[in-house]
């Protein structure tokens, strides 16, 4: 996973009925701007479903180099042809993810306020670590909230990517970038922008621009 100075990490709806409208919102989400990487997170959805989901917007994140992330389902993401996995501390281990999406594939790993959880995962060998909720979210339940100096000491004691998750706008989030996040990741700030999901992700691109350029003084 490309670890840029910091990127948006585009989280989909928690449920998608309509496959061709969110299709269309997916699309118009990517003509607003630079976007890092997808998660596809459907919690409560039939394997079929989410394979028709990924089966469908794949090729478009494929034409502009995004990878597919499958949220907790390593078995899925390797039978779908995904580019990666995220797993909870909660869902498969790092091992398990690991070996059913071989070496080359994505491995994140959700580490909630905890470095130490971070540092066993980043040693282990995950391409990247998520810490949050930083904010209240509707999207989950979020079961702790993150301090922003956790992403000032990661920054300064390790080199795996972090993402910084949980109740993420384009309001709130240059702090998180000038303290270090390399992905900032976002859902429901984007699919219920007033303006549409394009406007949402020019937002939050002009909002990362002015967090890194604090980060840089």
């Amino acid at each position: 996973m490309p670890a840029p100075e910091c990127r948006l990490y585009l989280i989909t709806p928690p449920a998608i009925v309509d496959r061709g409208a969110f299709g269309r919102a997916l699309a118009e989400a990517l003509e607003g701007g630079d976007v890092g990487a997808v998660q596809l997170r459907l919690k409560d959805t039939g394997e079929d479903a989410i394979e028709a989901i990924a089966r469908a917007i794949h090729p478009m994140l494929q034409r502009r180099d995004i990878p597919l992330i499958l949220n907790d389902r390593p078995d899925l993401a390797a039978r779908f042809g995904c580019d990666g996995v995220h797993v909870g501390q909660e869902d498969a281990s790092y091992a398990e993810a690991r070996r059913a999406v071989g070496p080359e594939r994505i491995v994140g790993v959700t580490c909630h306020d905890s470095r130490h959880l971070a540092m066993d995962a980043s040693e282990a060998g995950a391409d990247y670590v998520a810490f949050g909720a930083f904010f209240p979210t509707a999207t989950k339940d979020a079961k702790t909230r993150a301090d922003i100096e956790i992403l000032e000491i990661w920054q300064e004691m390790m080199v795996t990517p972090c993402v910084a998750i949980g109740g993420i706008t384009p309001a709130n989030c240059r702090p998180l970038v000038a303290a270090g996040a390399d992905f900032i990741a976002a859902s429901a700030s984007i699919w219920s922008h007033p303006e549409g999901p394009a406007a949402a992700v020019a937002a939050f691109n002009a909002e990362i621009a002015a967090g890194l350029a604090e980060r840089a003084r």
